[in-house]
């Protein structure tokens, strides 16, 4: 069984609900998933010795949420060269946090990538289904 940690900041709510489906997905797939909130997150230790990372912001202002920039320094201070690493978001007008928090992984920490890349889900999605899933 695989450790992986998922670290989210959400301003809405939409990326944590992302980030509790995702988080039942890998148990569901047999693995152990920890969730966390970027506040949460206080060194680089709190966030060593996963087997796997899926970090999750929404788009503000086409770009990275400022808090989880902010975890993203404090996450270069930790050794995941060579760690399975994942994005996700949510997002009204553009899709620009999970593709850029993909890219940082991959190219800065040099993180090897999930086979699904990024996630990215539009918001009003969850409101279409009336029930608050995500119809994908």
């Amino acid at each position: 069984m695989k450790k992986v940690l998922l670290v989210y900041y959400s301003l809405t709510g939409k990326t944590e609900q992302m980030a509790q489906y995702i988080s039942e997905g890998i148990r569901i797939s047999g693995n152990e998933a920890d969730m966390k909130k970027v506040t949460d997150i206080r060194s680089a230790d709190d966030i060593a010795h996963y087997d796997g990372y899926i970090f999750g912001s929404p788009t503000q202002f086409s770009d990275i949420a400022g808090p989880m920039k902010e975890f993203l320094l404090l996450a270069r201070k930790a050794n995941l060269r060579n760690k399975l690493g994942g994005a996700f978001g949510s997002y009204l007008h553009d899709g620009n946090a999970p593709v850029k928090i993909f890219e940082v992984m991959q190219n800065i920490f040099q993180m090897e990538p999930f086979e699904l890349g990024a996630l990215n889900l539009k918001e009003t999605l969850f409101e279409e289904t009336g029930r608050g899933d995500p119809t994908l």
